[in-house]
């Protein structure tokens, strides 16, 4: 990975990860490879029309970049689980006027066609999966492209199905991590092992250069995960905070707020799991949320929003690694300075 880094003018072995739903901005990306770094744009939740004027800016900054982009099949979820999460939801959503879609459940692809193809026609240097393996012939087309291909793996297994599928490098996540977890089977929770021991056990595996994430709050816990045998680290929680960070003020606010004591891994907010703060939604409908994504996602979007802008953090998913104290009001810069001190 340090070869790969360097190709691109890489200098620091701690990238900062996409992050889906307004956070990981232009300038985020632009900010961390300035400072040395390289910054991924999340593809998932736009449009292939948005996400082309995000590649075109970061071009014209001249900036090393990567894209990440959603993939595998939706996540099924019964039209019968479907009404009766939505039924129950809809107290909360009358608060705001809302009316949420109780009709069938909307289980999108997130434009991954047209996605593929915009990356492929636009030279993106580095392009991340997550959610599932493209099949080989899309890797080997990025590829052949240019493309550097990374896949996100929780396991040594997945490890292997990347590997088998042509993956350049391995993004190796740990279930710490904040946001939605790249596990293949969203059905099982994620195991709960270190970033370090499952760096070790997917080095064993293959020896395919490893990018580590998950839970990385400190230079100590980078250089651990750097010791394992990981080529690079990765950070996404810690950047939340930051000036260039499109995260909303309520979420900014929660995660230096001490009523927020810990993390929960929830599929209340998408029917998929992700970790972010308890609050009262994650209490209140984890346990009565089905699987089903991204069906569950749209369920609740609208509602997650409104509260957002209403600066209500009850009803918002407030994604988070288990190192969120450690992410502070700063520009990206000083944020990867602290990081990689002791690197």
């Amino acid at each position: 990975m340090s070869r790969l880094l360097s190709d691109v003018g890489v200098e620091l072995p701690v990238l900062a990860a996409p992050m889906a739903g307004g956070a990981g901005t232009t300038g985020l990306v632009t900010a961390a490879a300035r400072s040395g770094s390289l910054g991924f744009l999340a593809g998932g939740y736009k449009t292939a029309e948005a996400l082309a004027e995000q590649i075109v800016t970061l071009q014209a900054e001249n900036v090393p970049f990567g894209v990440n982009l959603f993939a595998g099949e939706p996540v099924p979820v019964s039209a019968e689980e479907y009404r009766r999460y939505a039924h129950t939801l809809q107290p909360e959503a009358d608060g705001y006027g809302l009316r949420l879609n109780d009709g069938p459940p909307v289980e999108d692809d997130d434009g991954w066609a047209e996605k593929i193809d915009l990356v492929l026609g636009t030279s993106v240097p580095w392009v991340s999966f997550t959610f599932g393996i493209p099949d080989r012939s899309v890797v080997m087309a990025l590829r052949r492209s240019g493309t550097t291909v990374l896949q996100t793996v929780t396991s040594a297994d997945e490890a292997r199905l990347a590997a088998e599928a042509g993956a350049d490098a391995l993004i190796v996540q740990a279930s710490a991590a904040g946001g939605h977890s790249g596990t293949l089977t969203p059905d099982r929770p994620p195991s709960p092992a270190s970033l370090p021991d499952l760096v070790v056990s997917v080095r064993h595996t293959t020896a395919l250069p490893i990018v580590a994430a998950g839970g990385i709050a400190t230079s100590a816990d980078a250089a651990a995960a750097l010791r394992a045998g990981a080529d690079a680290t990765m950070i996404g929680t810690l950047l939340l905070r930051t000036d260039e960070s499109g995260a909303s003020a309520t979420h900014k606010q929660a995660l230096a707020d001490p009523a927020f004591a810990a993390t929960t891994v929830t599929r209340a907010f998408t029917g998929r799991p992700a970790r972010a703060l308890r609050n009262y939604f994650t209490d209140r409908y984890d346990p009565v949320a089905p699987a089903g994504y991204p069906a569950v996602h749209h369920l609740t979007a609208a509602l997650r929003r409104a509260a957002a802008e209403a600066g209500d953090p009850r009803l918002v998913h407030l994604w988070a690694g288990t190192g969120y104290r450690q992410a502070r009001q700063e520009p990206v810069a000083r944020t990867m300075q602290r990081i990689t001190a002791r690197l």
